[in-house]
């Protein structure tokens, strides 16, 4: 990129960065002499490519040849705009011009050049209405910009143990369209897939949304998904998907991006960005159901681990001569703590069948051995969760799953475990309540994977401008 100065074309970059010529000596007359005069070469080609608030060149992308050669992709700045137009309007309900070139760091006319492409492509609306905080006192007021929510769409599928739900959410994530069935899933991989390939189907049928709408779908399962591959590491917990290609299988059924994470993580994801997580960068998500596992969300982002394998909770062993859990340890906190394992405790000790779908009804009739498993559960979560808290040191724990619904009578022996065994100066920072989203924070967060990198998929979907001169 090229800025003229005094009639002369001079690179841009690090080697225009120098002292100026005129040091020390005196301004020519006139105003446009003594502006340019003092003005230093690199200063003035980052006001005139419109990136005047940013420091330093923008750093190329780069690719990898084949032979293992680094080669710098030339920046298209027009594009770097655009996505940072986009990423600060799908952080905030409503925007203006002036607050875009605030928080974007590009000029006024760079701002205005690319909001009026994007509003002639369909991603951007202008209204009237009030959109600055602080009301201007003089000159025209700002008008009001926002994405226009149903430019793009994603779909959340939640794969369970015993269900699959799938939803359509528009980009603000307002969940549109939503269906659950029930599936024996755990043996079932192909059938399940076709399931949610007929969801998807169902949903831009009944919605009328455009397929070329939707950004991609987002999948969490009940299962360690390792990081990068998507690889499932079902062995013993889902027996029937060890192997299965998840993500170009269901691709293949679909014809969209897919990408796929552990359900606890999915639902880590959907408080933190629609429920009890909003306002904390450091939480814990603990999903009490069939299975039992943790999302880590450490500094506004998940912790996934070296393979994506982080949070898995519920095999952390409890009692050293416990049962066989599925996972083929002794003793782990899902054998004795989850849903299931609860039903079966009360089976065991009154004779006759009881199924994890009864636990609410036993809780709401307060059942006395109902209330005191849940108990026994709660306690137990508890000590495994004070050992998060001492060494992750989170702000909130948020409880989620099945089991969630029991309410205080879980989170009161719960919290009381965590108390108990965690370092106590961790303890006194900690808060620990239920989720917001209740049982569809698994299924939210699965469209939470498209959506939370929204602004680039549309970036790169919208048709390209003619870049204007600078």
């Amino acid at each position: 990129m090229f800025c003229r100065v005094r009639s002369k074309w001079r690179p841009e970059g690090p080697s225009a960065v120098r002292p100026c010529h005129n040091a020390g000596k005196k301004p020519p007359d006139g105003p446009m002499f003594r502006r340019e005069f003092y003005r230093p070469l690199h200063k003035m080609a980052r006001h005139r490519c419109g990136l005047r608030k940013l420091e330093g060149p923008a750093s190329a992308p780069t690719t990898q040849s084949p032979l293992g050669v680094t080669i710098e992709t030339p920046v298209n700045l027009r594009e770097v705009g655009r996505l940072r137009v986009l990423e600060a309007l799908h952080t905030t309900v409503r925007s203006s011009r002036p607050e875009l070139v605030r928080v974007t760091g590009l000029s006024r006319a760079t701002v205005s050049s690319l909001i009026t492409d994007l509003i002639a492509v369909g991603l951007v609306t202008e209204d009237e209405g009030p959109e600055d905080p602080e009301p201007r006192r003089t000159g025209r007021p700002a008008q009001s910009l926002s994405l226009v929510p149903t430019a793009g769409y994603a779909i959340g599928a939640d794969i369970g143990h015993q269900h699959v739900r799938a939803i359509l959410c528009d980009l603000f994530g307002a969940v549109v369209w939503e269906h659950w069935v029930a599936k024996e899933v755990d043996r079932a991989p192909e059938e399940t897939l076709d399931l949610v390939a007929v969801l998807v189907d169902r949903a831009l049928q009944e919605t009328g949304v455009d397929r070329d709408r939707v950004l991609g779908i987002g999948v969490g399962i009940a299962s360690p998904v390792e990081k990068g591959s998507g690889a499932l590491g079902a062995e013993g917990i889902m027996p029937g998907w060890v192997g299965m290609r998840l993500i170009d299988e269901l691709h293949r059924r679909t014809s969209l991006p897919v990408r796929v994470t552990n359900d606890a993580n999915a639902g880590a994801l959907a408080e933190r960005m629609y429920g009890a997580g909003r306002h904390t960068r450091d939480m814990v998500y603990v999903r009490l159901s069939a299975g039992i596992g943790a999302g880590i969300v450490s500094n506004g982002k998940l912790l996934l681990g070296a393979r994506g394998l982080a949070g898995e909770i519920g095999h952390l062993p409890l009692t050293a001569d416990g049962l066989i859990c599925r996972c083929g340890n002794r003793g782990c906190l899902e054998t004795v703590a989850s849903p299931v394992a609860i039903a079966r405790l009360l089976s065991d000790s009154w004779g006759q069948h009881v199924a994890a779908q009864d636990l609410p009804g036993l809780i709401e009739q307060r059942n006395a051995g109902a209330l005191r498993s849940v108990r026994d559960a709660g306690d137990a979560v508890g000590r495994a969760l004070s050992n998060l808290v001492t060494l992750l040191n989170p702000r909130l724990i948020v409880v989620g799953g099945d089991l969630a619904a029991a309410g205080e009578d879980l989170l009161e022996p719960l919290r009381a475990g965590v108390h108990r065994h965690a370092l106590p100066s961790a303890v006194r920072s900690v808060d620990i309540v239920t989720g917001h989203l209740g049982d569809g924070a698994e299924v939210r967060g699965a469209a939470g994977l498209i959506l939370a990198d929204a602004s680039q998929l549309l970036s790169a979907a919208a048709p390209a401008t003619q870049a204007e001169p600078v």
